[in-house]
């Protein structure tokens, strides 16, 4: 392993697992190891200390208890969410969704389109927003559910979910939202809305990779999408996962507990981090910045590639992306940034850097240090860079006429 100090600024990719949901965890493998769904003690003093993650976890979304299921992951939620409404209401083929959901409800949802369905895929604007008349008037008698993201894991902007949820309550249709990069940053309070569905992931919320969550209101017409036995009163079949499900219960009420550090000091570092990148020359910040996740920075470094500056800071310890960590296999240009209409220049070298409450001023000095350096190398190199120059060198020439 590297002896190179981590800074770690890719926290929507996956967070650091908090000592304090490891500690939670530990007795549930070696001594508390009893099915829940065994009928002796044994079993049963696991089942009970289920029930009490439920009850952490439906504090922090402001929620009834019995209305949380827990899964394997956010995709699991996000299909289920999905295909439950389609199963629900057979004679409804009509799904409302955005352009820049992640790929665990766009691929569901592209994939449904294969099958038959129509689906409507919402645009957003150059600041990543969504015009709320065209997402009203998108949605129909025929729509079965209504799937838009609570903030977007590529840019952080946060989109209305309470106001959309109510358009589609009012036109008769499923309203479900992926929120796995909104819970534990922003405050949640369920009942307060007519979201239907909700889902998230833990290990966004610094528990490890392995489980997640539904929501699911009281009311809403539901059909398991695994089945099997009995388990989560029969809506997800399949032995629980109980120190995962510990761990997430922990790391709800830690959620709850930092969420105000999560919104001042984290977000104060964001803004530092911004501001100083901001220096570097053919520099923008792509999102809006009074809409987005106190966390999340999305940085266009103009007429250079992401994968570069990627390697040439891991080399430095820090870690960061070039957007969601499900679609890092690919070369194509972040679909977020194409569907905000960022220029091709600036979305092939766009960097997200996401904190989170383990970060420090000495990381963002860190990142401040090396940047410059870093894009100034890569310029130096870059055909695309040194075009630039000599058209803004023309263009500043007494004469010069546009070819």
């Amino acid at each position: 392993m590297s002896h190179v100090r981590t800074v770690y600024l890719d926290n929507n990719a996956t967070t650091q697992t908090a000592a304090e949901v490891v500690a939670s965890m530990l007795p549930f493998f070696a001594e508390y190891y009893g099915n829940p769904s065994s009928m002796h003690s044994f079993g049963g003093q696991v089942k009970a200390r289920i029930d009490t993650a439920r009850q952490q976890m439906a504090s922090l979304l402001g929620a009834d208890p019995e209305e949380i299921i827990f899964t394997s992951c956010g995709t699991e939620s996000d299909n289920t969410a999905l295909m439950s409404s389609l199963r629900s209401y057979p004679n409804k083929r009509h799904v409302v969704t955005t352009r820049v959901e992640h790929p665990a409800v766009l691929n569901c949802c592209q994939d449904l389109a294969r099958r038959g369905y129509e689906v409507t895929f919402l645009p957003v604007d150059r600041q990543g927003n969504l015009d709320l008349n065209q997402v009203e008037d998108a949605i129909r008698d025929d729509t079965a559910i209504v799937s838009v993201m609570w903030a977007n894991n590529e840019t952080g902007v946060v989109f209305p979910v309470p106001e959309i949820a109510a358009m589609a309550k009012a036109k008769g249709a499923v309203f479900h939202t992926d929120a796995v990069q909104a819970v534990g940053k922003v405050p949640i309070s369920l009942k307060d809305t007519q979201i239907d569905m909700l889902a998230l992931s833990g290990h966004k919320l610094h528990t490890p990779k392995g489980v997640g969550v539904l929501y699911v209101r009281k009311g809403t017409p539901f059909v398991p999408y695994i089945m099997g036995g009995h388990q989560e009163h029969g809506r997800r079949a399949g032995t629980e996962n109980v120190p995962y499900i510990i761990g997430i219960g922990r790391a709800a009420q830690l959620a709850q507990e930092r969420m105000n550090d999560e919104n001042t000091r984290v977000k104060a570092l964001r803004d530092r981090l911004e501001q100083g990148l901001l220096k570097v020359e053919a520099t923008m910040v792509n999102g809006d910045p009074a809409r987005r996740l106190p966390n999340t920075s999305n940085v266009s470094f103009e007429y250079v590639e992401g994968e570069s500056i990627l390697l040439m800071l891991s080399d430095l310890g820090v870690c960061a992306s070039s957007g969601s960590a499900c679609t890092s296999g690919s070369l194509e240009p972040s679909h977020v940034l194409r569907a905000m209409g960022v220029p091709f220049t600036a979305a092939h070298g766009s960097i997200r850097f996401s904190l989170s409450y383990y970060n420090t001023d000495k990381d963002i000095d860190h990142v401040l240090k090396h940047m410059p350096e870093i894009i100034t190398r890569l310029r130096q190199i870059s055909p695309f860079w040194k075009k630039a120059q000599q058209t803004a060198k023309a263009c500043a020439t007494p004469g010069w006429t546009a070819p």
